[in-house]
């Protein structure tokens, strides 16, 4: 299980994610968002970030002319995309800059079923995405609510990685490793206040995730 962190503000938040051993952290580029930074503040946190941690860059319906501005100012790997973006737009987006990218589809849990969803992700698959991220739909947010939609709905055989957000926290997460999920990821289940992380709920969050895994892994010795 793969685990990013998301919404990052804090210089200090940063640094003991990275020593707690997360393997993606998230700037959020999204101006409505409470947990948005600007370039000149994602400069200096993407900097702090070593080697082998992935740097995720959260957009929303971001255009063209500023999506080239941010990737020719801040260090980053992967591109999120969080809005009303088609599978083309993404592709063409991502293509303008040279990066790789994710896509974020919100669920609905009284419309969506799991042949929908998998139709879905099979659209953004063929148009280039690395992974899909699958959170709870709102009707006037993108994302950062901190609440959960139907598992259920999480198809069994996915066409990409799928990564499970919404409404996780240190008490929730260990009941994800028995989904067909790649990765998890939070923000609100790891804060003390929203931009704001809090160090003994990161350390908790991992460990449930790292200890439930290993826990679960049977190592033969072949030798």
């Amino acid at each position: 299980m793969h685990v990013k962190f998301c919404g990052f503000t804090q210089l200090s938040d940063i640094k003991t994610a990275a020593q707690l051993g997360v393997d993606a952290v998230g700037l959020v580029f999204y101006p409505p968002s409470p947990r948005a930074v600007t370039i000149e503040q994602a400069k200096t946190l993407s900097a702090a970030v070593p080697a082998f941690v992935s740097v995720v860059a959260l957009v929303v319906n971001m255009q063209r002319e500023a999506l080239i501005e941010l990737a020719d100012n801040v260090a980053f790997d992967i591109i999120q995309f969080h809005g009303d973006e088609s599978p083309e737009q993404c592709q063409q987006l991502a293509a303008a800059v040279n990066k790789r990218w994710i896509k974020a589809l919100r669920i609905n849990t009284e419309h969506d079923t799991p042949d929908s969803v998998s139709a879905q992700i099979e659209s953004f698959a063929r148009a280039g995405a690395s992974s899909i991220l699958l959170d709870a739909y709102h009707q006037h947010k993108y994302g950062g609510t901190g609440a959960r939609f139907d598992w259920s709905l999480i198809p069994q055989h996915s066409s990409l990685p799928i990564i499970l957000a919404g409404g996780l926290d240190a008490d929730n997460v260990a009941t994800t490793l028995e989904l067909p999920i790649y990765a998890v990821d939070v923000s609100g289940g790891i804060e003390a206040a929203k931009g704001k992380k809090d160090a003994a709920k990161m350390r908790a969050f991992m460990k449930a995730v790292k200890r439930d895994r290993w826990q679960s892994v049977t190592v033969t010795d072949d030798t």
